[in-house]
């Protein structure tokens, strides 16, 4: 009867915080956003300096403390084999390799399973796209067996770049009774702390440990690595580009509440939503801004801006409202601030633009496409050209 009793709970409650999201704009609260100019101790930012030196430490340490959790910056071993390998993949368009990243810490080990395609008509090292997989696997297969918009190898191989992925299982099972055995099995002290990292983190922390071996392998400019993430895995990205500076690019596609989104607006998906449906992805002191958004230090467009002057792109999908297109525009033009202290003009327009009309510009680029939340072949199009500006390619 008790068994049978917390599962209808559980029920009832999951009904109750569905019928409470909204989607009507006039429902919006009135909020005021952090200032991102604004240190904890009063002091107004006016140059790039004073952003490197005291703000952004101050909002990286604000987002590990009340959202992401402490992100590990030492470990006592890492390690890469290349496990398999096929320099004539893709029909002799591509260098297939299989590496095993392997991470030691407290006599723990955990192992990042990385696939690597880089294109065979360039000799010069490639840039990356590099993807943390959240769906399944099969999204992301070697033997090409499944052709997935959510992962077009072929379609990045064919533009000249390499392209990555790990599954995000392996740093942290997505599942609130296992997330635990992955990468936090090297640091058990980050399960007793109230700020410790969760399986975002984890999943951030992998990506990490990929570009560790990106520095490594010749066949990669490790200088030109664009993030990719997608939903969770868009939360995830962001992350990770904020507190690991080598990533040259994010993108965060479609990532919604605690990814790009602005949680302040209560639109769509809430704290109090993520929180009680996974509460195994950001850190316990989370979980006290549940509908008391308007209590925590910072907000999304405080991340974006950490990424600065790396190029930030931000997505939508029309009939994703539970990822609040409108909130996920205003956070990346609330970064334009920063941008503007390292006189990087942002050309994203003063609303959000069109279905299907791409703003690719970088350093701040965005596009809302037609469709449902996901993650398409006419997402990476736009990635890729964007890359191209950026890098100059």
């Amino acid at each position: 009867m008790i068994k049978i009793a917390v599962i209808l709970f559980s029920f009832l409650l999951t009904c109750h915080l569905l019928a409470a999201q909204n989607y009507d704009e006039a429902k919006v609260p009135a909020y005021t956003l952090p200032d991102l100019l604004l240190s904890i101790n009063n002091q107004r930012i006016n140059t790039a300096k004073q952003w490197e030196d005291i703000r952004r430490p101050e909002i990286i340490s604000l987002f590990e403390e009340h959202v992401y959790g402490t992100m590990p910056k030492k470990f006592d071993e890492i390690s890469f084999k290349i496990k398999a390998e096929n320099p004539n993949a893709m029909n002799r368009k591509a260098h297939l390799k299989e590496v095993e990243i392997s991470v030691k810490n407290h006599q723990q080990s955990v192992i990042i399973n990385l696939i690597l395609f880089t294109p065979n008509q360039t000799r010069k090292p490639a840039p990356v796209f590099l993807l943390i997989n959240n769906r399944s696997e099969k999204n992301t297969s070697v033997t090409r067996d499944t052709i997935s918009g959510f992962w077009p190898a072929e379609q990045v191989i064919k533009a000249g770049y390499a392209i990555a992925a790990f599954y995000y299982g392996d740093a942290a099972p997505d599942n609130k009774n296992s997330f635990q055995n992955g990468v936090l099995r090297l640091y058990p002290e980050q399960l007793g702390s109230d700020n410790g990292m969760k399986a975002v983190g984890a999943w951030a922390w992998a990506a990490s440990r990929v570009m560790d071996y990106f520095e490594k392998d010749s066949a990669i400019d490790a200088s030109k690595v664009t993030i990719v993430g997608h939903s969770r895995g868009g939360k995830a990205s962001l992350w990770a580009a904020a507190q690991d500076q080598r990533f040259a690019m994010c993108v965060t596609n479609c990532s919604g509440n605690t990814g790009a989104a602005l949680s302040r607006r209560r639109y769509g998906e809430t704290i109090e939503r993520i929180n009680t449906t996974f509460p195994h992805w950001f850190n316990e002191n989370y979980k006290n801004y549940n509908s008391n958004e308007k209590a925590l230090p910072i907000d999304q467009h405080m991340l974006i801006a950490a990424v600065a002057p790396r190029a930030v792109y931000v997505t939508n999908a029309s009939e994703d409202l539970w990822a609040d297109p409108k909130g996920t525009f205003m956070a990346e033009k609330e970064a334009e601030k920063i941008y503007k202290l390292y006189n990087l003009k942002s050309s994203l327009p003063d609303a959000p633009p069109p279905m299907n009309t791409p703003s690719l510009k970088p350093p701040l680029s965005y596009h809302i496409r037609k469709g449902i939340h996901d993650l398409t072949a006419y997402d990476w199009e736009q990635f890729v050209k964007t890359a191209d500006l950026y890098f100059k390619r």
